[in-house]
């Protein structure tokens, strides 16, 4: 069972909103950028599954969202666990889904003195434990702000670093290409005979043609790799509104029901109220046309 944790005073021991981010990226090897990102509920999670393996079910946590009914289900997921190790405390669901910084600066403060009391130091690998799933829209490259889980009190160390890229970037090899084939059209090979310089003048302009066939051949596939992400990122978006919209729906239906079975016979000047709100329609809009009876779905 977890150790409570219920004092949440200002102390000497609370860290800087910096040193508590980077105490959060260093643990979870995230990209968070500010303590507003933390509104999603899903670093809080993974940071159960730390404490408690098996507290919570990390493949249903929503790692990359920016859904509001989805950060509700990573906190609800998040007070399961609560529930499940016995912790006393109630999430402020309703503040921080809000993403302002104070209502998720306190909580995250909160959870620093929790984890303190009850990290054991065990070994743990975030990034597998989430599917490779980035954590945080920050710039993965970019300094976390601190030392962060070793500078704290505990003898929590640091967790495994990202290494950094290796590979050479796209520019650089065509740099290269470039430099090497223009040494090769500037400095001919040797032979017995003199080669014509109308030759000379044929290789060169080979070589620069093929400069050129490379350099472009670069372009259009690096043009084909930033629409392919920028339509995978529409398929997405257009997956979470849609689920949005169904989930929202569904409230509005539910609504709609209700309303109708109190109708009896004598509607409530409420009950009609709510039900001219939902049948109210906008300039240049109007509802379909109403379905059969037989071929309505509920």
């Amino acid at each position: 069972m977890a150790v409570n944790v219920y004092s949440t005073n200002v102390t000497s021991e609370n860290l800087s909103r910096h040193d508590m981010l980077a105490w959060v990226n260093d643990c979870l090897q995230s990209n968070f950028s500010k303590i507003e990102e933390l509104c999603t509920g899903a670093a809080y999670c993974q940071f159960m599954d730390m404490l408690f393996p098996n507290s919570v079910p990390v493949k249903r946590v929503k790692f990359r969202t920016n859904l509001e009914h989805e950060y509700i289900q990573n906190f609800k997921i998040l007070q399961a666990g609560f529930k499940k190790m016995s912790v006393d405390k109630i999430i402020p669901v309703d503040k921080l889904i809000k993403g302002r910084f104070q209502d998720n600066f306190e909580f995250l403060q909160w959870f620093k003195k929790f984890f303190d009391a009850n990290y054991d130091g065990r070994e743990y690998d975030p990034v597998a434990q989430r599917g490779n799933i980035k954590l945080g829209n920050g710039d993965a490259n970019s300094s976390n702000g601190g030392s962060g889980v070793g500078s704290t009190n505990n003898d929590l160390h640091l967790m495994h670093r990202r290494p950094m890229p290796t590979a050479v970037p796209p520019s650089l090899n065509r740099m290269a290409l470039r430099t090497n084939q223009m040494a090769v059209s500037k400095v001919p090979p040797r032979t017995n005979n003199a080669t014509p310089p109308s030759r000379l003048t044929s290789n060169a302009n080979h070589h620069t043609g093929a400069v050129k066939k490379n350099d472009s051949n670069a372009a259009s596939n690096q043009q084909i790799e930033e629409l392919s992400n920028q339509v995978m990122d529409m398929r997405l978006n257009l997956e979470g509104l849609e689920k949005e919209r169904d989930f929202y729906f569904s409230k509005l239906r539910d609504i709609e029901i209700l309303c109708q079975e109190a109708d009896d016979g004598e509607t409530h000047p409420l009950i009609q109220k709510i039900l001219d709100i939902l049948y109210a329609t906008e300039d240049g809009f109007a509802p379909p046309d109403d379905a059969p009876p037989e071929d309505e779905e509920y």
